[in-house]
């Protein structure tokens, strides 16, 4: 990996960006000692995104920097404060939220992949951030998972809420939520919260993301976009249609399905198992 990449830099404070030869952007989140969410670290986050939207960036991964931590949760200390100042509480009103909220959009906007690699503890806003990445890769051990906030008094307020729900529906989302129940890794993916857990979550993401690169990239913004369409089932398949016919007129849809319709038909199967 290099250090070079125009969309990180020396003068980050909470994360470390490096990419590779391949457009393979590795962000690792590093609050020490417990690898905190603040407030500066969403803002630096909110400018890398928009940097990740040069086309030298093919996929992201978003990991946690020492090993066994991931983001922990949202500073308590910074909602404490926040809580403490009722008039400015009153004044800002939702926008701390919604705030977080527009991060979070954005970061599911990007046209391109995006894997968290859980390399530890994730729970709170932590969490909330890896429920809008393509695929959450669970790093294997003594680590937990979910949304523990009522045990602090308070409940989710960076979407978990909603999209804990979507994942794994209501009944589910409800149990871990009101309880304030964590989840070990093994159960995270039992439940279908998170898709693999790996003795390497980096490693394991790192052969994800060059899969991925090594695939049509508009059809991989495609799927994306008709995937996360924030609309009805007429309005999705509409979201569908018109992202369907830009892969069809992108440059690698015609050899693709050419090198496919090439494989003798008897080993077609076989040759789309490998991918």
């Amino acid at each position: 990996m290099s250090d070079t990449d125009p969309a990180g830099g020396p003068d980050l404070r909470f994360w470390r960006v490096t990419r590779d030869s391949d457009g393979i952007v590795e962000a690792r989140f590093r609050n020490p000692p417990m690898n905190y969410f603040c407030a500066g670290a969403a803002q630096e986050l909110g400018a890398l995104i928009a940097a990740w939207q040069r086309p030298e960036v093919r996929a992201v991964i978003l990991t946690g920097d020492p090993p066994g931590r991931f983001i922990t949760h949202y500073s308590v200390e910074e909602l404490l404060a926040f809580g403490a100042d009722r008039a400015e509480m009153e004044r800002i009103g939702t926008g701390l939220s919604d705030g977080y909220h527009a991060l979070l959009r954005a970061l599911r906007d990007l046209p391109k992949p995006v894997i968290a690699a859980i390399s530890g503890d994730c729970m709170g806003g932590g969490l909330e951030l890896t429920l809008w990445c393509d695929f959450r890769i669970a790093q294997a051990g003594d680590f937990r998972l979910g949304l523990p906030e009522i045990h602090m008094g308070i409940m989710p307020g960076g979407s978990g809420t909603q999209m804990l729900g979507r994942l794994i529906g209501t009944a589910r989302a409800a149990r871990l939520i009101l309880l304030g129940e964590l989840l070990t890794p093994d159960a995270a993916l039992d439940l279908g919260v998170v898709h693999y857990v790996s003795d390497d979550c980096t490693a394991f993401a790192r052969q994800i993301a060059r899969r991925l690169c090594a695939l049509n990239a508009q059809g991989i913004a495609g799927i994306k976009a008709a995937l996360h369409a924030d609309t009805d089932l007429a309005g999705g398949l509409h979201a569908e249609a018109r992202a369907f016919l830009d892969v069809m007129r992108s440059p690698a849809a015609m050899p693709g399905m050419e090198r496919y319709l090439a494989v003798d038909p008897d080993q077609r199967r076989a040759w789309l198992e490998r991918g």
